[in-house]
């Protein structure tokens, strides 16, 4: 059998274990109290051995947790990755409006992107519709904390040692000869944007792009997202700094954040 066929052979079943899994969350979600597996069988229409075999299997995903009494709950990691997507929706929604003032003052891209593990994520962008240089983060895109303005600033965030454990788990890959590809350089680079509140990209993840950042806190003045300006090199304007600064201030304080920097 072909591997096209064999694929196709396997996508009803994977799809009907998806729409099991599915039917099990609801139940779970449906249930005010932990749930036996009785119970989840029942209102699912289930075999009781399909059931339990699915739930073992988000169980060890963290998607559902067992109970001792061999009751079953919703898992914390639904809690995990809907605080994820609520905090990136809300911060893309607030963030928009700013971004687009911003684009329409300074007529260049602008970026808002957000930390996943050890890379940044774009998660909107104002396109500047004149841009030459080849590297252009679409929203999804995703690049390495150290070769970008944006991911600077979850790395100034966090503590010196959670720096050192990122350099050697990724290396400190570089794109360009100015890239930051050394612990020392990049701890320099760091203390550098903790004293002044904001981060450069000097062509760091592309000869003749340059990008300033800043950071967007969320209420408790915790680093959520940053906003950053992407340009040419021969265009990038030291003002812009105060300007990206600004809108992001201002989207920290839409999101209840009152304690702004300068």
């Amino acid at each position: 059998m072909s591997e096209t066929a064999s694929g196709s052979a396997k996508t009803p079943g994977s799809i009907q274990v998806i729409e099991r899994m599915m039917t099990l969350l609801d139940a779970l979600a449906a249930s005010p109290e932990p749930a036996s597996l009785k119970h989840l069988a029942s209102v699912t229409e289930l075999h009781p051995s399909t059931a339990h075999r699915i739930l073992g299997a988000m169980t060890t995903a963290r998607f559902v947790e067992r109970q001792d009494a061999g009751t079953y709950r919703l898992g914390i990691r639904l809690l995990e990755l809907g605080n994820l997507v609520k905090s990136r929706i809300n911060v893309r929604e607030v963030a928009l409006p700013f971004m687009q003032e911003l684009h329409e003052t300074i007529g260049e891209a602008i970026n808002l992107g957000a930390r996943h593990d050890d890379e940044i994520v774009y998660i909107e962008r104002t396109s500047s519709g004149r841009s030459l240089v080849r590297v252009v983060y679409l929203v999804g895109g995703r690049a390495p904390l150290h070769l970008t303005s944006l991911g600077k600033l979850f790395l100034a965030a966090d503590s010196q040692q959670k720096v050192r454990d990122y350099a050697k788990r990724t290396g400190l890959p570089g794109k360009t000869p100015r890239s930051l590809t050394t612990l020392a350089a990049l701890e320099k680079e760091l203390d550098k944007v903790r004293r002044h509140g904001f981060a450069y990209d000097d062509e760091e993840a592309e000869i003749g792009l340059k990008c300033v950042a800043a950071p967007i806190y969320d209420e408790e003045g915790h680093v959520i997202a940053a906003l950053s300006v992407s340009a040419p090199a021969d265009r990038h304007d030291p003002a812009w700094v105060a300007q990206v600064r600004k809108a992001a201030d201002s989207v920290s304080q839409a999101l209840g954040y009152s304690s702004i920097k300068k």
